[in-house]
């Protein structure tokens, strides 16, 4: 189900938006609800080169397990 969400923005920040949804036919709503998730995927996951550059880093993988293992058991100091 679809939810209603009041958003206020600055005149020329609402001229942008609506000139881009126009250009590509599509409504303002459809804008902002796809570059708003395109910008959340992105912050929280990495992509397949960043990845391997993790993976391919023996330290930091090893240093990643014990991190791991540590949360599981509860153990360490956990910073939010």
């Amino acid at each position: 189900m679809a939810r209603t969400v009041t958003l206020r923005l600055g005149e020329s920040v609402y001229e942008e938006l609506r000139e881009a949804a126009a250009a590509e036919r599509r409504p303002l709503s459809n804008l902002i609800e796809t570059a708003a998730l395109a910008r959340i995927r992105e912050a929280q996951f990495v992509d397949d080169a960043e990845m391997a550059e993790i993976l391919g880093n023996d330290a930091l993988v090893s240093r990643l397990k014990t991190g791991s293992r540590q949360a599981r058991r509860g153990k360490g100091r956990f910073v939010e």
